[in-house]
């Protein structure tokens, strides 16, 4: 077995103790450790223009925005808590966010898609993600006691940014539930993996998604993330606030929520243009 290098066993106790979760450190310790195999040294013995030199190689392969920031988060972290620079972060730049619109599905769609399902597990794990607008970390971590029966909601614990907070759980969603457990009695997570000790893994949910997409025909991505943004927008066009969306969704900022504003079909629809206010002939005269 490989004994751990002192710097890797800081690092993991630097982000133990802020309480990063398990998936955020193995994404920080995987993008130090391309780092230092990029370069063939030990990190520690790099500085920034090294890290510089590895963003520009990792925009030169076409590596996709939240993958490049992942790595410049990773890279923040190692140098100015681990190693202390406290000038360092400040010196490793964010990519820019592209101003892309998230593929939303219409509620037929979403139909066609969840009934495409083929996987009773998953077919009632990706209706819970579009029922209460979860990440899919979130969904196969569920536990039984999450579910609050009593009050009608459901309790995620340690969501993105290691939060919890409450969704709805409507009726049509447990009345699914309850037939699911009925059908397969898990014991202690809701949707179990192989075994009942373990959670359901992520990549058998997108795998799931990607069989479904097919098998009903839609020409759009479908991940379960784009379940999310199909609940988000959803509620907006009937009428929710926008404010408990955000709430709902577990985002720190207004602005990320408000996006799904410019892909609210019946929002856009139902804003009248000034065009209409104009007493305007059509066709010009002969």
């Amino acid at each position: 077995m490989t004994q751990m290098s002192p710097l890797r066993r800081r690092m993991i106790d630097d982000m133990t103790i802020r309480n990063l979760s398990p998936a955020t450190q193995r994404s920080y310790l995987h993008a130090v450790q391309r780092f230092s195999r990029y370069f063939n040294r030990s990190p520690d013995q790099l500085d920034v223009e090294d890290v510089r030199t590895f963003q520009v190689h990792l925009a030169g392969r076409g590596i996709s925005w939240g993958s490049l920031n992942q790595t410049v988060c990773a890279l923040r972290f190692f140098y100015g808590v681990t190693l202390g620079r406290d000038e360092a972060p400040e010196r490793i730049p964010y990519a820019r966010q592209p101003k892309t619109l998230p593929v939303v599905l219409s509620q037929d769609e979403v139909v066609r898609f969840l009934e495409a399902v083929s996987s009773l597990k998953c077919r009632t794990a990706l209706t819970t993600a579009y029922a209460a607008g979860l990440r899919v970390s979130e969904v196969v971590a569920i536990k039984l006691r999450n579910i609050d029966s009593a009050r009608m909601v459901i309790r995620i614990e340690h969501g993105k940014g290691g939060k919890d907070r409450y969704v709805m759980l409507s009726e049509q969603l447990l009345a699914i539930l309850r037939r699911y457990w009925q059908l397969t009695r898990p014991a202690y997570w809701l949707f179990p993996g192989g075994t009942q000790d373990k959670p359901l893994h992520p990549t058998t949910i997108h795998a799931a998604c990607r069989s479904a997409r097919c098998a009903a025909g839609l020409d759009k991505r479908v991940t379960p993330h784009t379940l999310r943004h199909s609940f988000a927008t959803h509620l907006l066009e009937q009428g929710a606030d926008i404010r408990i969306i955000q709430a709902l969704l577990g985002h720190r900022n207004l602005s990320t929520t408000a996006r799904y504003t410019q892909v609210a079909v019946t929002t856009i629809q139902a804003t009248e243009s000034p065009l209409e206010r104009l007493n305007l002939e059509t066709m010009p005269p002969t």
